[in-house]
């Protein structure tokens, strides 16, 4: 289940300061998904998208719009 996968990621990105300053850097959720998959986890970009706003293992995901994006592209 993916959104079972996505919890289990931001566990691991609470409990790692090294990703967790990765995690913040990245500058688009296919950043921040590849990051996820690089460690095992089946989480794409448009499933980080989807949880923006929602908070799971006290890590809250927002979506940051920036210049240029077309608003709502993602749903």
């Amino acid at each position: 289940m993916t959104l079972e996968q996505l919890r289990h990621f931001l566990g691991r990105v609470q409990r790692d300061p090294v990703l967790k300053r990765q995690v913040e850097a990245a500058i688009t959720a296919d950043e921040v998904a590849r990051l996820a998959q690089e460690l095992g986890f089946s989480v794409s970009g448009s499933d980080i998208l989807r949880f923006s706003g929602q908070s799971a293992e006290g890590v809250r995901v927002s979506r940051i719009d920036h210049p240029g994006e077309y608003p709502g592209r993602y749903y």
